[in-house]
């Protein structure tokens, strides 16, 4: 399946640890490696740790239905739920929950409000019903849950994956530049990208901090939407992606992108439709949960999710995008460690769209020298050339970029020849191309990509 999967349009794989034991995780895991070898080209892998994410207790086989009108008790503990209670595996349930609060199950399938408060439970009436099944997530208001993110069980799964290499985590329920600092593995691309997912009305306040110390972000729509109000939602998604991107950090839309699809063939209108605007907003990638994870067609869901992105792509406004990032960015104060790279990559984006050239190659040891480029959206295909195979994992998560192993070491004296007969003998450029090379110069060995070369094929 995993191998089907990736052949249907999968970039990379996600690894959701709020279910399961870690030692299914790491089984996982080492699936997608031997597709990986299989296939021949990188796959990435992300872990998604759980955070202070709550979650009820198990649902009885089939799933609860829950309809509007009906009072179910909520109670601290983590045993199997009833149709009268619903367990919540969070002993601040009482404290951190006030009578009038409304409590939302599974990313807003099932919705109630507190009406009551005992001793040792609350009373809750379903306002919105629906079928709760498994161990659905318990939206409590980030700003009284009293759990940091990371939590010790978070660091203690990070570091096995660590162990086993993993290229990307996510971080749940950020709420600042802190909490992503608190993961403490080491700067990619030797350690993992980390992902910080915006699901708080905290990490919307601290965005632009969050974003300059993680490796990327992940728009977690669901918890999101139920921290914000809904019809703020569609408007933080562009304000995240347009900040995230302008800065050089890769960007994942996710939730309920094909809800539909985890039993229907086909997606409604509206999510085709939704698919299409989170390619127009400048997501750097689109993320399935349900729909691969339990859904009965989850190849359909991935091909069917490729197929409305490739066509969006083709009607993204290039060109004006690149435009917009460039002002922003002229407005913005980046890390005087990354000036060089940015305003190297600017250049090469202004030279191809001039040019005309049909491709761009970077040459990189981390990665920055790609998702700076990528930034800009350009028409001209981004090729990312690493040694290191950590990078090129990496590099899976960004718009745009098709990672190539680099064969020589970067000093060597035919290293930007190499590249491009590399790029040729791949059939990503051919005989009457003209590409743009970015690399760093021989001569300061190890700083900032410093370099560019417009390059006719012959």
């Amino acid at each position: 399946m995993i191998k089907d999967l990736a052949e249907a349009g999968m970039d990379v794989a996600r690894i959701g640890l709020a279910h399961g034991s870690l030692d299914e995780a790491i089984g996982k895991f080492r699936r997608v490696r031997s597709v990986e070898a299989s296939l021949g080209r990188p796959i990435g892998v992300m872990v998604d740790l759980p955070g202070p994410k709550v979650r009820a207790g198990h649902m009885p086989e089939g799933g609860l239905p829950v309809a509007e009108g009906d009072t179910v008790r909520l109670t601290p503990g983590s045993e199997p739920s009833t149709a009268e209670v619903i367990n919540v595996d969070h002993e601040g349930l009482l404290a951190d929950l006030h009578v009038g609060d409304r409590v939302t199950f599974g990313d807003g399938i099932v919705m109630a409000e507190v009406v009551d408060r005992r001793n040792d439970c609350l009373e809750a009436r379903i306002t919105h019903g629906g079928l709760l099944q498994g161990r659905p997530g318990v939206h409590i208001p980030s700003d009284r849950l009293r759990i940091s993110s990371p939590t010790p069980d978070d660091l203690h799964m990070l570091d096995a994956f660590v162990e086993e290499g993993v290229d990307m985590v996510a971080l749940s329920f950020v709420r600042s530049a802190h909490d992503v600092r608190r993961v403490g593995v080491e700067p990619h691309p030797r350690g993992p990208l980390v992902i910080a997912k915006i699901e708080t009305r905290a990490a919307v306040d601290n965005l632009d901090s969050i974003i300059e110390a993680s490796g990327g972000v992940m728009i977690a729509r669901g918890d999101l939407g139920a921290e914000m109000p809904i019809e703020e939602l569609p408007h933080l998604q562009k304000r995240i992606l347009q900040r995230c991107i302008t800065l050089g950090r890769p960007a994942i839309t996710a939730t309920q992108m094909l809800e539909s699809m985890v039993t229907a063939p086909s997606p409604t209108r509206a999510e085709a439709s939704d698919i299409a605007n989170a390619v127009f907003d400048g997501s750097s990638a689109l993320m399935l949960s349900g729909e691969s994870a339990i859904g009965h067609d989850p190849v359909n869901a991935v091909a069917t999710m490729a197929r409305i992105a490739a066509r969006a792509d083709d009607e993204f406004d290039y060109d004006a995008w690149g435009a917009k990032v460039h002002q922003i960015a002229s407005t913005m104060q980046p890390h005087i460690d990354d000036t060089v790279t940015l305003g190297m990559t600017n250049a090469a984006w202004r030279a191809a769209l001039e040019t005309g050239a049909s491709a761009i190659l970077c040459i990189t040891h981390t990665g920055f020298t790609v998702r700076s480029i990528a930034r800009f959206r350009p028409q001209a295909k981004i090729i990312g050339f690493s040694t290191d195979p950590q990078t090129l994992r990496q590099l899976t998560l960004s718009w745009g970029a098709t990672p190539q192993h680099l064969d020589v070491d970067y000093q060597a004296d035919h290293l930007i020849a190499r590249a491009v007969e590399q790029a040729r003998e791949a059939g990503l450029i051919r005989r009457g191309d003209l590409v743009a090379v970015l690399s760093g110069s021989r001569e300061y060995p190890g700083q900032a990509t410093d370099s560019l070369r417009l390059i006719p094929i012959r």
